[in-house]
C-alpha cells in the first residue's frame, strides 16, 4: 500500500482551485493502486508559526514547555514526511510567493540531522526515494513571458523541497485563473488533466 502525504495551504475554503486540484490528484492516485492518505489543511488547521518562545524547538535544544510542543509538533510533522512514497502539495500563489501556512510547515520539517544534514561538501538532503507533485494555482501567467521574473513561488519551492533531498517534483500550474471564467475553466481543464497523466508514473517512481 502507498502512503500519500497531502498538503493543503489556500486559506480560501472550498473555493479554492488548488484544493479542488489536490483533490483530483489524490483521486488519480488511488485509483492507480491502494493508498493510505495522511492530510494536513494548513488553511483550516494551521501549523503555528515559529517565534522567540519556540524556535529552540526546532532549532536548538527543547527545554521550556512551548518549545517542546514544537519539537513534538516537529516530529509529527517529519515522520509523515518520511512515511510518504508521494507527497502532493496544493501551492496557490500569494503575493507572488506561497502562502505563509506552507512556509511554516516547512519551517517545521527542514530540521538539521532529521531531514538534512551539513557535511564537508555542503547541505546534503535526506529524504530521498520519494516523488513530489506540487499543484500551483496562479491568477496571471507566471511560467513564461514578462511576468516569470516575478515568480517566487516554484523556484523557492523546487529549492526547498531539494534542500531535504527531494527532487524528484512534478509542478503542474493552473494559470491565468483571473483573466475571466473561460480561461478559469480552460486552466482548472488543463491542470486536472496533468494530473491524471502524472499519477502512475509517480507511484512507479517513488515503488
Amino acid at each position: 500500500m502507498n502512503n500519500i502525504l497531502v498538503i493543503d495551504s489556500a486559506v480560501s475554503g472550498d473555493s479554492s482551485v488548488s484544493k479542488a486540484l489536490v483533490r483530483d490528484a489524490v483521486a488519480a492516485l488511488a485509483e492507480q493502486a491502494p493508498a493510505r492518505i495522511v492530510h494536513r489543511d494548513l488553511g483550516r488547521d494551521p501549523v503555528p508559526h515559529l517565534t522567540e518562545e519556540t524556535l529552540a524547538g526546532v532549532r536548538g535544544t527543547p527545554e521550556t514547555e512551548a518549545e517542546l510542543a514544537t519539537r513534538a509538533l516537529s516530529d509529527e510533522l517529519v515522520a509523515e514526511l518520511r512515511a510518504a512514497d508521494v507527497v502532493v502539495i496544493g501551492a496557490p500563489m500569494y503575493n507572488f510567493s506561497i502562502a505563509t501556512g506552507l512556509r511554516s510547515w516547512f519551517d517545521h520539517v527542514l530540521r538539521a540531522g532529521e531531514t538534512f544534514r551539513y557535511t564537508e561538501a555542503g547541505p546534503q538532503g535526506l529524504l530521498e526515494g520519494k516523488h513530489v507533485i506540487v499543484v500551483e494555482s496562479r491568477g496571471g501567467l507566471y511560467s513564461e513571458g514578462p511576468a516569470q521574473a516575478a515568480d517566487f513561488q516554484e523556484p523557492y519551492l523546487r529549492h526547498l523541497l531539494g534542500f531535504i533531498g527531494l527532487k524528484d517534483v512534478t509542478f503542474v500550474r493552473a494559470e491565468r485563473i483571473g483573466f475571466g471564467p473561460e480561461a478559469r475553466a480552460e486552466a482548472i481543464a488543463a491542470a486536472a488533466a496533468a494530473l491524471r497523466d502524472a499519477a502512475a508514473p509517480a507511484l512507479a517512481r517513488a515503488a
